[in-house]
């Protein structure tokens, strides 16, 4: 007999494993996961999650579910809305409406279900899911708008989608109890609940706007506390209505993420780790779950239910939720075929086929086993295909990564140019206007505001860019921005200038700071002064012919390698704790004195020139040489 704590850890193990088996392959993590608890479940039956957990797996995933919600309520800024807050209006209502009728008119007429099933599998539909969708969107760097109605559509539905569950059932329940019933005897008191569960939420995000700010939450309680009480809020407002916490929740989390409570900047990467564990442990556990006998229901009807959904219901949906909207065709269509469902959508199913059962519909087991198959149906097809689609439609944002520069200086400007002229997404962030002239007449992106300040997350994506420079002319502040990113970006690719010195008490720790640029950890003072010399980037290929150690040779020993660029247009840093390994096709930016540069262009001249009679125009320059200024990008 297995215990409850060897399943949990097992539980674990295949959740984070199969995230991070997506991260190496590329493969949506919710299909490793889904595969991860369906083959430890039903097949080589390892556990059981219904034997070990009994009556409290289902209160377990309920509790997790809306968590998850809040936390992504969290991530929800109204400054989002200003370029797509019409369509995310559309699809939460004119698209709910179209897509629980034409959902329920599918499961009728091609899944061959009761009416009363498919109304309400109709219903549960409608969601989509942000443990699926925010994935998906993480792994396929959508342009911004597309990507951010999907994610507002993701965790505003999920409760809608739940309450329209619940409007059909009650209403079912009320025919079988007193036939004749009247609809309007059953939505007036659901709607009333959800708008006092929606208050109940809002009030929760107030109090603690009101407490945190003054000190009246330690730090070290600020997190369970603030957990606590969404568990709490989504309990009581359960206690209400069927499903109405989750609209409590996903409520306090839009509130609180727009009230601007600056404490819970702090809690960020907890709450991000704390999703992550849920959305692993969710679907192992659901996968689990699965038997044989749930599947025995599925048939060709249910095949070409899928079918429909996928390529009529969704897309119908979402087209005509959008006529006249400003939303541009390829992102209409982008948005028609991306609606991965996930773990509310397997939750409410499982939740609700006992209690048509229990009211005589026969039909109600299946929809455990086809929200299974609706979930690895849609996952499947849109997790794998959303890149290419992406693409056929020209709203997939840049493939190459992207290097932020906190600081517009003269060394970031000269940094900037190289880049942006080898075609790697920059940007360059300062908050003052005067500092970015020069980026301004270099024609650079640049963008003008305090980096540290919570607005600049919302209004500057910074999904493209997975490297940060912090250079600014404050070692302090360099030290403070690689911090605040350090969790979004990785600890790992966030660098500034100067190294942390071990017996220098007025150094900050290196713990605190970012990677020191350069092998021999150049401080803020000795480049600016470089560049005062005349110091410039450079850049040089190498080849199978030529590789680092000739580029060393004929740069000399002045030049500083600063960084690799591989042909994919991944940055590998030189940094006075690392060096990164040179491969053929990479090309080295360095730092070196003008001088060596005009002598190193003399001498090429003088090479070309000898060798001009006995070779071709093509071979005159030498593998891996710069051959003069660069063309830009």
């Amino acid at each position: 007999m297995q215990t409850a704590a060897v399943v949990i850890a097992a539980v674990g193990a295949l959740g984070i494993g199969a995230q991070w088996i997506a991260w190496r392959t590329n493969w949506p993590a919710i299909v490793l996961m889904l595969a991860a608890g369906f083959l430890a479940g039903p097949i080589l039956g390892l556990f059981d999650p219904e034997e070990t957990f009994g009556s409290l797996l289902e209160p377990m995933i309920g509790i997790g579910v809306a968590l998850i919600l809040f936390e992504g309520g969290l991530s929800l800024s109204f400054r989002e809305l200003q370029h797509s807050g019409s369509a995310v209006w559309r699809l939460a209502t004119i698209g709910v409406a179209v897509g629980w009728a034409l959902g329920a008119a599918t499961g009728y007429y091609v899944a061959g279900l009761v009416w009363p099933v498919a109304i309400l599998f109709g219903g549960i539909l409608v969601v989509t899911g942000p443990t699926v969708v925010l994935p998906l969107l993480r792994q396929s760097n959508v342009q911004t708008r597309p990507a951010s109605i999907l994610k507002w559509e993701a965790i505003v539905n999920d409760p809608t989608g739940a309450l329209c569950a619940v409007i059909a059932y009650e209403y079912f329940r009320k025919i079988a109890e007193s036939p004749g019933a009247s609809l309007f005897e059953v939505v007036p008191p659901l709607i009333f609940a959800a708008v006092i569960s929606g208050l109940i939420g809002y009030a929760a995000a107030w109090v603690i706007s009101y407490l945190f700010p003054r000190g009246a939450v330690p730090e070290y309680l600020k997190v369970p506390v603030l957990f606590s009480l969404v568990i709490a809020v989504f309990v009581v407002c359960n206690m209400i209505e069927h499903e109405a916490g989750l609209v409590a929740v996903t409520v306090m989390g839009v509130a609180l993420a727009n009230m601007d409570v600056s404490s819970l900047r702090s809690i960020h990467p907890f709450k991000e780790n704390i999703a992550v564990l849920l959305v692993s442990g969710i679907f192992i556990l659901l996968s689990a779950s699965l038997s044989y006998d749930d599947l025995q229901y599925l048939n060709w009807r249910f095949g070409a239910f899928l079918l429909a959904l996928l390529f009529f219901v969704r897309p119908a949906t979402v087209l005509i939720s959008l006529l006249g909207s400003p939303i541009p065709w390829n992102e209409r269509l982008f948005l028609a075929w991306i609606a991965p469902r996930g773990i509310v959508l397997v939750a409410i199913s499982g939740l609700f086929a006992l209690r048509l059962s229990e009211l005589g519909y026969g039909d109600g087991n299946v929809l455990i086993g086809l929200s299974f198959a609706v979930v690895v149906a849609t996952i499947v097809a849109h997790g794998f295909t959303v890149d290419l689609v992406a693409k056929l439609l020209k709203v997939k944002g840049t493939d190459r990564p992207g290097l932020i520069i906190a600081g517009s200086t003269p060394w970031t400007i000269a940094l900037a140019k190289q880049m942006h002229e080898l075609k790697t997404p920059v940007m360059i962030v300062d908050s003052s206007w005067q500092r970015l002239a020069a980026a301004r007449r270099e024609g650079l992106p640049y963008y003008h505001g305090e980096f540290l300040n919570e607005a600049t997350e919302h209004n500057l994506d910074l999904n493209p860019y997975q490297v940060l420079v912090a250079a600014t002319e404050n070692e302090a502040y360099n030290a403070l921005v690689c911090n605040e990113f350090a969790h979004e970006i990785g600890r790992d690719s966030v660098y500034q200038l100067g190294e942390a010195v071990e017996d220098d008490r007025r150094a900050l720790p290196g713990s605190l700071r970012g990677r020191a640029l350069f092998e021999s950890g150049f401080g803020v003072a000795e480049v600016d002064q470089r560049q005062k010399e005349g110091w410039v980037f450079r850049r040089t290929k190498l080849t199978e012919e030529f590789t680092i150690d000739d580029a060393r040779e004929k740069l000399g020993e002045k030049a500083n390698m600063l960084l690799l660029l591989r042909e994919n247009g991944t940055m590998r840093f030189f940094t006075h704790a690392a060096r990164p390994e040179p491969r053929a096709g990479d090309i080295v930016i360095t730092y070196t004195p003008q001088h060596l540069k005009r002598a190193e262009a003399e001498s090429a001249k003088r090479e070309a020139g000898q060798k001009d009679a006995g070779k071709k125009p093509s071979d005159k320059r030498e593998p891996g040489q710069a051959g003069g200024k660069p063309k830009p990008a």
